[in-house]
């Protein structure tokens, strides 16, 4: 199995354990979130399909390696307004993230 199909089963077992229901891997799609002119965020959101969630019916997800660390934290953003496609999700974990104290 290739190391691309590893995340994308990674990223959906993810989504089912945060979210529950059944999700099934639609695409994927580069994305670059900027703030202040600089690149906040640079990657890789993978889209599903979810079956059995009461308010969603699609889910965004990706990783982004946890900074000064090798580990790795899973994101799982539904689509729920005003979270309306990927660029809005990654900026809804952002400012979670930044709310939190923690580095993106």
């Amino acid at each position: 199995m290739n190391q691309n199909k590893n995340d994308t089963e990674k990223l959906r077992t993810v989504v089912e354990q945060m979210h529950g229901g059944i999700a099934h891997h639609l695409r994927q799609v580069q994305i670059t979130e900027k703030f202040e002119g600089q690149t906040a965020w640079y990657g890789v959101v993978h889209i599903f399909t979810l079956k059995g969630h009461a308010r969603a019916d699609t889910c965004y997800a990706w990783s982004s390696v946890v900074e000064g660390s090798d580990k790795r934290r899973f994101y799982a953003v539904l689509k729920i307004p005003p979270v309306d496609s990927p660029q809005p999700a990654v900026r809804a974990a952002i400012v979670a993230d930044h709310k939190a104290g923690r580095s993106a």
